[in-house]
């Protein structure tokens, strides 16, 4: 019997389209930006350039004002900025019309009650390949809502996680985020921590479409869309931010 095997290469070929408009807005109490770009092919590298010329506004629906949001930044079509907080309790609309468009996009959010400031500390926790270090997060939080964890390191994005309120436990959220190992050579860079590392991390109360939306982006999927007008992908939010920083002290880390 004679046996015979065979490769079939595939080429694949992908759609060309036209870039998509990508909007990321937030409104905080110390502040609005927001950050416009496009989506890159996938056989070209990620383009980050914000996207210039656009006429970008927030209208405080509570209050009844309108405020103009300008580029900021090095660059001249930086990320689209206002110093004008949010307030609890006011619905907010984000309106982007693009140089030379003639439909605009929109989305509204109404701006909900601050989280509770999270209590963080630090823990290892043994695996099979390495001890690890934990970070636990907890902070006071209500069923109906949903929040955005966000973990910076030295002010640097490093990790994040969407939580429903099915997370509520005893009228708080416990959080855990694996780190660093023990054994920082055998650590990719965007995970390791060296000792004074100073890690912050910020609770931003969501909508649940704005959950679903990062639930899919954690997926890979482009999510809900969550604009009205042409077609726009991203987000807009208007939340207060509550933080806590802690450093990384290694050798001052209880086992878990």
């Amino acid at each position: 019997m004679l046996l015979a095997g065979c490769e079939k290469e595939i080429d694949f070929k992908y759609r060309d389209i036209e870039p998509i408009l990508v909007i990321e807005g937030a409104v905080t109490q110390d502040g609005t930006s927001v950050s416009l770009t496009e989506t890159t092919p996938m056989d070209e590298p990620m383009d980050r350039r914000q996207v210039a010329g656009a006429e970008v506004w927030l209208d405080d629906l509570t209050a009844g004002t309108s405020t103009i949001l300008l580029p900021s930044g090095d660059e001249p079509d930086g990320p689209y900025r206002s110093l004008a907080g949010g307030v609890e309790g006011h619905r907010y609309r984000l309106s982007v019309t693009r140089q030379g468009a003639t439909e605009t996009n929109t989305a509204e959010c109404v701006m909900p009650p601050a989280a509770a400031v999270p209590e963080l500390d630090f823990a290892w926790i043994e695996m099979p390949y390495d001890r690890v270090a934990v970070l636990r997060v907890r902070f006071a939080a209500d069923q109906e809502q949903c929040y955005w964890v966000r973990v910076y390191r030295d002010g640097e994005a490093y990790m994040w996680r969407a939580v429903s309120g099915n997370a509520v436990s005893g009228g708080e959220i416990s959080e855990v985020f694996m780190t660093t190992r023990q054994d920082i050579s055998e650590e990719e860079d965007d995970t390791v921590l060296v000792d004074g590392d100073e890690l912050t991390v910020t609770i931003a109360p969501i909508s649940r479409a704005m959950h679903d939306y990062l639930e899919a982006i954690g997926a890979d999927s482009t999510g809900p869309r969550l604009f009205d007008g042409p077609m726009a992908l991203g987000y807009f939010l208007a939340a207060p931010l509550s933080s806590s920083t802690i450093t990384f002290h290694p050798s001052e880390i209880p086992d878990f």
